[in-house]
């Protein structure tokens, strides 16, 4: 079977390309370069001529403050390129896995983990554009599963556990959040899953909404500190400080730890502990500076 991924020089495709090494399926590795997956003529025209089974789309407009004065172009990539894929899979009978975010419930309080029913209420152009990519695969009648995940990190790209390993080693001292509580998530671990469920055909029947992030919950000092300790920069003082101290165009997730329930009885996956995870990606780091 032929899958395409889109967005895939990114953090998740990037590690999609790691993981499905060795894979009975054809993996078609795509960016905006290869396909501008906005233009809907452009996205039905590949479907069809590379006979695509399934589409994974990793791609999505994620900066967050920036969004919110460039609202046109998150919603172009973050909603209606969404739409795009999910017609052209449906149009050619193949499936869509879609990844969104736990921004789709930015301001609902409360502190117990956000399971896949709880109403969404997204803040921000970044996540109402989200909701509207998730929404607009309701509504195309795709065979799609959609996985909100949170806090991702890994080896590739810009991202918090990469910015901290740098400032850490050369900063005396740090200012982090501790008011906004949520689960680190490896990308590698995510892709894995996600190699998971196209490999074993998981998604007939299995459509609908997931959350999957690691296991755990901290706060963004909490993962500062542990990704300190785990690269041995201790020295660097870092201290809690609260989002106001850091005003921002934006309210985000005060409380966005995601239910994994649902996803591990469905793809029978366990999913590992946020601190394993982080173990292995400063390793992997620190192993690549030597």
């Amino acid at each position: 079977m032929n899958i395409l991924v889109t967005g895939s020089n990114g953090q998740l495709g990037s590690c999609l390309r790691d993981v499905a090494v060795g894979s009975k399926d054809t993996y078609l590795f795509t960016d905006v370069a290869e396909l501008d997956i906005t233009d809907a003529a452009a996205v039905s025209d590949f479907v069809a001529r590379n006979n695509v089974g399934v589409i994974i789309n990793c791609a999505a407009y994620t900066n967050v403050d920036k969004a919110e004065d460039d609202a046109e172009l998150a919603g172009r990539i973050n909603s209606d390129a969404v739409r795009n894929l999910a017609d052209a899979a449906r149009v050619n009978g193949a499936a869509l896995i879609h990844i969104s975010t736990d921004y789709v419930f930015g301001g609902n309080t409360g502190n117990t983990p956000r399971g896949e029913d709880e109403p969404a209420n997204p803040t921000g152009v970044y996540g109402v554009t989200k909701l509207n990519g998730e929404r607009q695969i309701a509504e195309s009648g795709v065979k799609a599963v959609i996985l909100r995940t949170a806090w991702l990190y890994s080896e590739y790209g810009r991202n918090f556990a990469k910015t901290m390993l740098s400032l850490t080693a050369e900063k005396p001292g740090l200012n982090v959040v501790m008011d906004q509580c949520g689960t680190p998530t490896y990308a590698r671990d995510l892709a894995a899953a996600i190699f998971h469920i196209v490999e074993n055909r998981l998604i007939d029947g299995n459509e609908g909404i997931y959350h999957y992030s690691n296991e755990g919950v901290c706060s963004w000092f909490d993962f500062a500190k542990m990704i300190a300790a785990f690269a041995g920069n201790e020295d660097c003082d870092i201290q809690p400080c609260r989002s106001d101290e850091y005003p921002s165009k934006v309210v985000r997730p005060s409380y966005s730890v995601l239910d994994k329930a649902r996803f591990k009885a469905t793809f029978g996956l366990r999913v590992p502990y946020w601190t394993d995870s982080l173990r292995k990606c400063i390793n992997n780091l620190k192993a690549n500076e030597a």
